[in-house]
């Protein structure tokens, strides 16, 4: 029988959308923008992203004048980007993992995800409080001295990267120590089928979610493995990449996430991330919106001839035109010489008209192909890098 962290996860989805256009209006109270009568309207506020937030933070540190309250810590990602982070209940919503884990009263966790400067440390102990689990604070690295505190006392569940558990299995093995844990909550990296199954053989369950250290835990897997449900305060959109456009259902596009925490509004945030929405809701009860999970970068930035070219760019080339209802360019080699063909859905029967606007905004002369409309593959990519690199 499934045990739910709260009566959020099986709510309709009519309450979950009317709760999130209350607390998304609340957080546009906070920028002193007026509400929005929809969710639907959410499409039309721009879009904010990580090399804007580290530019607002350089001219306005912290926090680059975000309206930020009740914080505990700040921490320092690469870039440097810097988050706040809080230490009320539940502050990044990763209870509502943890229990989907398994993971509750009576369980140890030896959390092997950093404790210094960056957040995850710090995400997971805080989940683990939500669903009253204790905690080993063991970050990475002593692996010894890992094993023989998890055997000590009695770690029942791990949370870390998907591979450092394997590590310390097999430094286990190697000292002749059996441990006791039965339940893996990972994150931060692939989670590879034949990993997965590694630990299932030797009796470990192993989940994975999918978070930031900006936005906090923003999907998850539940023991069904269909795919990875969107958390119940956040509101995820899949949009196309380059845009804040969001792409049909079931089509592949960049992750941008809402999230609802009072203390630290973002709104309209793009991971950088490429996803697509599940049809259908998971036979493990919750009706939230499903993922596909991670499906690669949406930053395909590309050096062609020397110059970069952006998905933004491509974005722009669509929009000068009301003749190209899509684009997508793809780099190829012949020779010792880059090419660039750019492929243009539309019903126009003239490629040439489109070759003066194409220079213009991708900085490149290139060839340009029309296909039908409905023609260029929804699988998220704008930019296709054809060369070997061999």
């Amino acid at each position: 029988m499934t045990t739910y962290f709260d009566d959020l996860e099986t709510q309709t989805q009519d309450a979950r959308e009317a709760a999130q256009l209350e607390g998304l209006n609340a957080q546009l109270a906070k920028y002193g923008q007026d509400p929005v009568e929809t969710l639907a309207d959410l499409a039309a506020l721009p879009v904010l992203r990580k090399a804007d937030l580290s530019r607002r933070q350089a001219e306005q540190p912290p926090f680059g004048g975000l309206p930020v309250s009740n914080i505990a810590h700040v921490f320092q990602s690469p870039g440097p980007i810097y988050e706040p982070g809080g230490s009320s209940h539940d502050w990044w919503r990763m209870g509502r993992f943890l229990n989907a884990c398994g993971i509750g009263p009576g369980d140890i966790v030896q959390n092997c995800f950093g404790y210094h400067l960056t957040p995850a440390g710090m995400i997971f102990e805080n989940g683990a409080r939500a669903v009253g689990a204790a905690v080993l604070p063991a970050g990475t690295g002593q692996t010894e001295l890992q094993v023989r505190a998890a055997k000590d006392i009695g770690v029942t569940a791990y949370a870390g990267t998907p591979d450092y558990l394997k590590i310390i299995l097999e430094k286990a093995d190697e000292m002749g120590v059996a441990l006791a844990i039965t339940r893996a909550a990972v994150g931060g990296g692939a989670l590879f089928p034949s990993l997965r199954a590694y630990y299932q053989e030797r009796g470990i369950a192993c989940l994975q979610c999918y978070a930031t250290a900006d936005l906090g835990n923003i999907a998850y897997e539940t023991p069904a493995m269909e795919g990875m449900i969107v958390d119940e305060h956040v509101i995820v959109e899949i949009v196309t990449p380059g845009t804040g456009d969001p792409v049909a259902p079931g089509e592949v596009g960049e992750v941008v996430v809402t999230t609802l925490n009072p203390d630290y509004p973002l709104i309209r945030f793009a991971t950088g991330d490429l996803s697509a929405v599940m049809e259908g809701t998971s036979p493990c009860g919750r009706t939230n919106m499903r993922i596909k999970g991670w499906m690669g970068r949406a930053d395909q930035t590309t050096k062609i001839k020397g110059m970069f070219v952006r998905p933004e760019q491509v974005a722009q080339l669509v929009a000068k035109h009301d003749g190209i209802s899509r684009a997508r360019v793809v780099a190829s080699r012949e020779g010792e010489m880059d090419v660039m063909t750019v492929r243009i859905e539309s019903e126009a029967q003239d490629a040439s008209q489109f070759e003066g606007l194409v220079a213009e905004v991708l900085k490149l002369k290139g060839r340009v192909e029309l296909v039908p409309v409905g023609g260029l593959p929804r699988d998220g990519l704008v930019i296709e890098d054809m060369r070997s690199y061999d």
